[in-house]
């Protein structure tokens, strides 16, 4: 049975997390602050009863910073300690690829942090990334202590 991901962009880049760490895809929501919160969190949301931390790609993968806008989506997703929300620009897709197709990150660049693997297509590269490595054990921590204090 093939791999699959759930693939989105940020800045016309195509990215994707792997399906079984996906719970759902929901339309932007009002982000509230959390003080104390890493860098890389924009705050919180409620979905359906959960308070969910949204953590911010675009300084993780280097992008130009902006506002999350009303078109934007969010990514509801399962790391290994907690769920999280991330904002992407568009969901696309849902892919299916064999071993063939995926490229192991450590051999393209030894030591690259959150990235699951390459999926190579005919319409380009797909970088499929590991959500457990997006926010390190510090930023854990703080996110926690955070989310305790709200």
């Amino acid at each position: 049975m093939p791999d699959q991901a759930v693939v989105f962009t940020l800045d016309g880049q195509r990215y994707g997390l792997p399906l079984a760490a996906v719970d759902r895809v929901v339309r932007m929501a009002a982000i509230t602050p959390l003080p104390r919160a890493p860098d890389n969190v924009l705050g919180i949301i409620n979905v359906q009863g959960r308070v969910i931390p949204v953590i911010n790609l675009r300084g993780r993968f280097r992008l130009p910073v902006r506002e999350p806008s009303p078109a934007d989506q969010l990514v509801i997703a399962r790391t290994t300690r907690r769920m999280v929300a991330l904002v992407a620009d568009e969901v696309l897709d849902l892919i299916g690829y064999a071993g063939a197709e995926a490229v192991s990150p450590h051999d393209i660049l030894p030591g690259i942090e959150c990235v699951r693997g390459v999926v190579k297509l005919a319409s380009g590269l797909i970088l499929v990334h590991d959500l457990d490595g997006f926010l390190s054990l510090e930023e854990d921590a703080a996110l926690g202590r955070a989310l305790e204090n709200a």
